[in-house]
Formats: structure tokens, sequence, C-alpha cells
């Protein structure tokens, strides 16, 4: 049967958009790529634009967060076509799973619980809630349902927090300091004796604890290390414009040469947020 639905309707919202994703992979009259598409082939494209959200948003683009969001819509879309063509689930059923989930985490909104709690009791009740949830599903252990495939900074952050969560934590930030000074040495000499495999397992242990600092410090590594790449960023090219006026580029450059027009690109930083004054911002070495 012929379905009705108009897609060149621009107000033809969300029902416009699943008939269109069905036609893309329709196996006699679709796209030839979409149709060949997977949960797997689709699933960096879900994880990139999710970035490029995040990468909007930091941005304060908000033109450019509309259309990104929409790519990301699409993402799910896209998975749903393909999870109830092989008889998984629909996008009815994943619609009707999220706001089922989001009822039952929220019972001081939608149920008879009340809202008179701080919002870290809030938090500790949607850990608690979440808890309940794993256990019904089989997940025992403590660290069952991390997401293998999350950014490994971000995965280090959620691993250390369930740890944490039953006991298993520095109380201090002091011990993860020492913590810290102590894997760096351990890198250090593996320079020179270890190899090349165990020069890898310690930097992936002197970074594991990296975010376990930034865990105590109540600090998001993935978003600080966001920031120095952008910093870092601002800074080259700073660099590369400056010798651009004398018609060079770093390569025909001195690494002190460099050294200063990075020192100028930070004084200019600084500079700039001198003026703004009121914003709060450091912008740190």
């Amino acid at each position: 049967m012929t379905n009705d639905i108009d897609v060149h309707d621009p107000a033809g919202g969300m029902p416009r958009l699943l008939e269109i994703m069905r036609r893309l992979r329709d196996p006699d009259t679709g796209c030839p790529w979409d149709i060949e598409q997977s949960f797997e082939t689709i699933a960096p494209y879900t994880i990139e634009e999710a970035y490029e959200v995040a990468d909007a948003i930091e941005r304060g683009d908000m033109a450019d967060l509309e259309g990104e969001l929409g790519d990301l819509l699409l993402q799910t879309v896209y998975h749903t076509a393909i999870g109830e063509e092989a008889g998984h689930f629909t996008f009815d059923s994943v619609t009707r799973a999220i706001s089922d989930k989001m009822v039952a985490r929220h019972p001081h909104v939608f149920g008879d619980e009340s809202r008179d709690k701080s919002a870290e009791q809030q938090t500790e009740d949607w850990e608690a809630i979440k808890a309940r949830e794993r256990g019904a599903r089989a997940q025992q252990g403590t660290l069952d349902g991390v997401a293998m495939g999350l950014p490994a900074l971000t995965r280090a952050l959620k691993l250390q927090k369930r740890a944490a969560r039953v006991g298993f934590d520095w109380p201090h930030v002091d011990q993860v300091l020492d913590k810290i000074t102590e894997e760096a040495a351990e890198l250090a000499q593996a320079r020179t004796r270890l190899s090349h495999a165990e020069q890898v397992e310690e930097m992936g242990d002197l970074l594991f604890v990296m975010a376990n600092l930034a865990r105590h410090l109540q600090i998001d590594p993935e978003a600080a290390l966001r920031a120095a790449n952008a910093k870092f960023t601002r800074r080259f090219e700073y660099i590369e414009t400056a010798l651009a006026r004398s018609g060079r580029r770093p390569e025909g450059s001195t690494l002190d040469e460099m050294d200063r027009l990075w020192d100028q690109a930070k004084d200019a930083e600084k500079s700039a947020a001198g003026r703004v004054g009121s914003s709060g911002q450091n912008i740190s070495d």
C-alpha cells in the first residue's frame, strides 16, 4: 500500500522524516548507499554527529546547532529503521521506552515523591534507580553497563564513579596527586628499560589516574581536553598568521621564534580576557 505522506511538505514533522527514511531504505526504489547500511556502519556517524552537536554548543552557534541536532535525530531514525526491518524494535517502541524511563526516573515530577530535596540528593536517587534497572536486567556487577564505545576518558570517569559508589576510591585528592607522580615516574623509567607495549600500558595508567584527578576536582576531562585543543589551535594559528605576514611558514621558522610568537598569543588572549573583565574566565598557560 502506498503511503500518502508528502515527503516534500515542510510541515510534515516527524512522520515526514520517518517516511523519508522508509523510502531511502526501500530495497526496490531506495538509495543504493542507504540500503547497504547497517547498525555497524552507521554507528561511527552517530558518534560523529553527537560531537558536532557539542561543538556547535561550545561555539554558541545556534543556527549550526539547529542543523546538527537534525543530523543527530536522523541517526536515531536510521537505527530504528534498521531495527524495524530486522524485527527488533520500531520508532514507536523506542520513544515509548525512553518516555517510560524518564517517568520512572523522575518520581518527584511524575509521581508522588517530594521535589523538596537538593540536586545532590536527586542525583543519588537517579543512580539508585539506575542500579535497580541494571539489577532487573541481570547486570549485577558494579561496572556492568558502562558502554565500551565511550571515549576512553569518559569511560574511565564512569568506571571510577561506579567504583567510588561502593567505596573503592581515594578519600583525598592529595592521594590522587601522589599516584600521578608515581605513574609519571614509572612512565619516565619505561622509556629506557621497557618494551613499547609496556610503555603503552604505563601511559594508560597515567591517563587513567589523570581522569581520576579530574573527577575529584569535579572537572569533565573530555571538556577540559577539548578546551585545551581549542586553545592550542588558536595559538598555533596565531603563529602561522604572524609568520605569513613575512611570507613564511612554520617549517621555515625556528622553534625559538615560534615560542616567542606563542607567548605573544598568550599575552593577547590574557589582554582580551582582561578587557572583558567580569566574564570570570581564566585563560591558563
